[in-house]
């Protein structure tokens, strides 16, 4: 299999027809360098057709698969064609593609994983966001002995053989947990700092009800369940 150079930029979307063809246009107009491959997750809106009208990269899921299965598909495409670097990428407009080419010098320097942290540069201060990630950051520090700032950051670029890892096993979420695991098993992680912005339409499913239950199933899974986890 021919190793791709490029970097895939991969875009797990679910109900994003408010934006994903700002998302895609940008890439296409600016960022030629890049590939990419949207990963329609079952949407019930509007975000396949606009895919397929507009010509876009589409790997079209028939059913709602979430985010894990969405990104594993998308890992599975990458992995099958021989891209060297995969970068998760939100459809919503809230990740920024300037900062792609930071992360792909740090895999180069022999990172496996690359986090776009918006608090590596960043004043500290006590918002929900902050105390969770701070919360995941420090159980992933008492497993590991790794420092992380950015844990929940949905921006991290992957290796070849991280990709393969996501691509090959069923259990690999793109979680905190994950990136906890993949440390104990040896991966080098690094950050880069990023800056995130406000999506300009639809709606987030991360509610504040939502946010809070993820944080605690993250804590628990860092800090008991990662110790019987099997690769």
């Amino acid at each position: 299999m021919e190793e791709r150079e490029k970097v895939l930029v991969v875009i797990p979307a679910y109900n994003e027809e408010a934006n994903i063809q700002t998302v895609v246009d940008e890439l296409e107009q600016k960022y030629p360098e890049l590939d990419y491959i949207v990963v329609n997750d079952g949407s019930k809106d509007g975000t396949a057709r606009i895919c397929r009208e507009r010509g876009y990269e589409l790997l079209d899921l028939p059913v709602n698969l979430g985010l894990a299965g969405c990104f594993q598909a998308g890992m599975k495409y990458a992995y099958q064609r021989g891209y060297r670097y995969a970068v998760q990428f939100d459809g919503d407009g809230q990740h920024r593609p300037e900062y792609i080419e930071s992360m792909r010098r740090r895999i180069d320097e022999g990172y496996d994983i690359v986090i776009g942290s918006r608090f590596v540069d960043e004043k500290k201060d006590f918002s929900p966001r902050m105390i969770g990630s701070r919360l995941i950051g420090a159980a992933i520090f008492l497993t590991t002995g790794v420092h992380v700032e950015d844990p929940t950051s949905g921006m991290r670029m992957f290796s070849r053989e991280m990709i393969k890892e996501f691509a090959l096993n069923l259990n690999y979420g793109p979680e905190p947990d994950t990136v906890s695991y993949l440390l104990k098993q040896g991966a080098k992680v690094a950050e880069v700092p990023v800056k995130i912005v406000e999506r300009t339409g639809g709606e987030s499913y991360l509610k504040p009800g939502v946010a809070a239950g993820y944080m605690a199933r993250m804590l628990i899974s860092i800090l008991l369940i990662q110790n019987f986890r099997k690769r």
